[in-house]
Formats: structure tokens, sequence, C-alpha cells
């Protein structure tokens, strides 16, 4: 077996990276914080750039098995409810990219890969919250509150957007967007909606909009309201409250109004991400997923992107000593994700658009060819 690997966060990416790097061999520990390995949120979007990842690593099966395959992603016009345009993702799409579009609870998704990593003999630990890393010399030591000392080859930081981690390498703090998420996920039956449960759709509006999608062989309906709150716009230290949500969507179309009452108004995902780090390496201690990149959801690229660096990462480590791998592994990633998350903010803005800017962005879109695969071939292609 090779040197031993700490990772340090047990979401998606932490036990993708644990599970990419336990089939090439290596030691791996996984550190949850949590009391216990799970996933908080509803669904998920997996492009190809992942799911052909997920098809290599043996657990694309399983993964469609746990969530649907959908005929197309739809745009419609929030307010008068048009379609403004749609991407097939049949047969055509899938041989173009070499893997298929897939929808997927996230908790579904965390256990797919948690089983594997168990499978695999990775060493999964809850209720550890790390307080800081130590990454010179031959070994990587990293403590935790409770004061147990890992000792390792290598640290690799996936604590997500507040990562504790990055603040030795970056110094940055999270952003705020203004925007706000509410999600709801509930059983098909419990939902009296007209709805094609074979599409991905969105419903874009002025400050707002709604993600619509089945789940779990579409028995469940999942649901992702984004508005901007006022209270945020004012200056105000609490936002995005649930009295703003529906004044948000006042002006849109009676299905998404209606769509409304489904979600859970009892927690609420206000929207950050940061500016692209320059630094993702400090040593033997290397930050991947949202440690290193987070990006706004607008582009549904936070978890294929994590995949993404946990293949890579996996690759370079068959090769190269851990220094030397982990900067590889940033030279490689880096220039990308920061274009997604650039990309993602451009994005935000398109789909939030109003007054003259909705009107030219409607008549761009409802003028697309469903053939056109422009603005996706940089990020789906292999």
């Amino acid at each position: 077996m090779n040197a031993g690997v700490t990772v340090v966060g047990g979401g998606i990416g932490g036990l993708a990276t644990a599970y990419a790097l336990a089939r090439g061999g290596h030691q791996v520990r996984v550190l949850e914080q949590s009391t216990r390995f799970g996933e908080v949120g509803a669904g998920l979007q997996l492009a190809p750039n992942a799911t052909r990842v997920l098809a290599e690593w043996g657990l694309l099966d399983e993964v469609i098995a746990a969530g649907v395959l959908p005929k197309r992603i739809v745009l419609r016009d929030a307010v008068d409810g048009g379609e403004l345009t749609h991407l097939d993702l049949g047969e055509d799409f899938r041989r173009r990219y070499g893997a298929p579009y897939v929808v997927v609870h996230r908790s579904d998704l965390h256990r797919i890969l948690h089983d594997a990593c168990q499978r695999s003999g990775v060493d999964l630990r809850t209720g550890c919250r790390v307080g800081h890393v130590e990454s010179g010399g031959s070994s990587a030591f990293t403590y935790c509150a409770d004061g147990t000392v890992h000792e390792s080859a290598v640290v690799l930081g996936l604590d997500g957007l507040n990562s504790t981690l990055r603040r030795g390498i970056v110094g940055d703090e999270p952003i705020p967007s203004g925007y706000v998420a509410y999600r709801g996920a509930v059983p098909t039956a419990d939902v009296t909606l007209d709805l094609d449960l074979d599409d991905v759709v969105a419903w874009i509006g002025p400050g707002c909009h709604l993600v619509q999608y089945g789940l779990r062989q579409r028995e469940m309906i999942n649901q992702v309201a984004v508005f901007r709150s006022p209270a945020f716009e004012r200056g105000a230290a609490e936002w995005g409250t649930p009295d703003e949500l529906d004044d948000a969507f006042a002006d849109c179309c009676d299905h998404v109004r209606t769509s409304l009452g489904s979600l859970w108004r009892d927690r609420r995902w206000p929207m950050y991400d940061r500016l692209p780090a320059d630094r993702w390496v400090d040593g033997r201690l290397g930050l991947l997923g949202d440690a290193a990149h987070p990006m706004l959801q607008y582009l549904a690229q936070g978890a294929c992107q994590a995949i993404e660096d946990a293949h890579v990462l996996a690759a370079q480590a068959s090769q190269a000593d851990w220094p030397d791998a982990l900067h590889a592994t940033h030279r490689i990633r880096g220039p990308r994700t920061a274009t997604v998350q650039r990309r993602a903010r451009a994005w935000g803005e398109i789909w939030h658009a109003d007054g003259i800017a909705r009107a030219l962005r409607n008549e761009l879109l409802t003028g697309r060819s469903p053939c056109d695969y422009t603005h996706i071939d940089w990020f789906y292609g292999r």
C-alpha cells in the first residue's frame, strides 16, 4: 500500500476523493466533523463530465438506478411561462459526450460513494473537528479539537465553502451573492402540479428562478427557488427570510407561484462563492472541491467539479510524489475551475435579467437551435 492520506471532510467531494485514491492503492482516512456521514439538501445534477468519471469508477449504474435520466433541459420564462429553449439529452447528447446527464438526490449519491469507500477499505471517522494542519517535512499532521493528531503523507482539505484549512493558504472570506435558495424534495403523489418529470425545467425571471425535476425514478419532485433578497440590498444582517420568498415571485406565472407551496420554509441556503484562488497547496496540504473553488449553482457544476478534482488527483498521485502531485493537480484544475466560477456568476446575471436585458435574452434563447452545443462543449466535453 502507498503512504497514508488524510481527507478532511466527508461530503460528496471528500468521499469521491477518498474512493478515487483508494482505488489507486492508497491508504485513506476520512475525518468528518459531524457525528454521522450524510448530506443535507435535495437533488443535484450530474453532467457528463462527472458521469464519465463515475462510469470509470464502476458507480454510474448504481447512480442511475437511484436517480433519473431526464430527456431534456428546458428554460422557461418565469413571468409568462413560455418555453425559451431546450437541450435534448438523448442518444445524440450521450454519444457526443460519452456519458448521460443524471439527476439524483444528494443523499443517494453520498450513500453510494460512502458504501464504495467502505468496500475499498477507507477508514471513515466521524466527530473529528479539525483545527489545523502542519504540513512541512516528510509528513503532515492533522490536529483535531479533541486532541487527536493524525500523521499522514498528505492532507486534503475538502471541508467546503467555509473551509478551515483554506484560511492558512488563501486567507479570504466567502462572498455573499445576495441571493438565497429554498428547496423542497417531496413525494410526487403529494404535489398537484402539471409537471413533465422527464424534463429538468428552469423557470427564469427578474431577480428569481425556480428549478424543478424528478428524483428517485420520478417518485419525488425536487424544487429549488432562488431569489435576490431586498433585505440584503438594504444591508440588513438577516436576509433571505421566508417573508421575502413569496414577494420575490409575485409577478411570476401561476405555475411558479403555486409551486412555492411545496418548498421547505424552515431552512434556507444563502448563496456564497469565493474568487478563484492562485494557491491550493501548502507543502503536503492541498485543497479540492468547494474548499478550493466554491461556485454559485447556476451551472450545476459544484459536485461535478469536485468529482473531476478527485479523478485528476488520483491520476497525478499514481506518477509523482505528493507535493508534486498536489501542484500538478492545481496546474491542471485551477484554470478550468476558475472559468466555471466566473461563468456561473455570469449565468446568474443572465437568468435574472429584467427589462430590456430580459427581452434581449429571451429573443436570443428562442432563436437558439436545440442542436447548438456552443456553450456547453467546453465543460461537458472530454
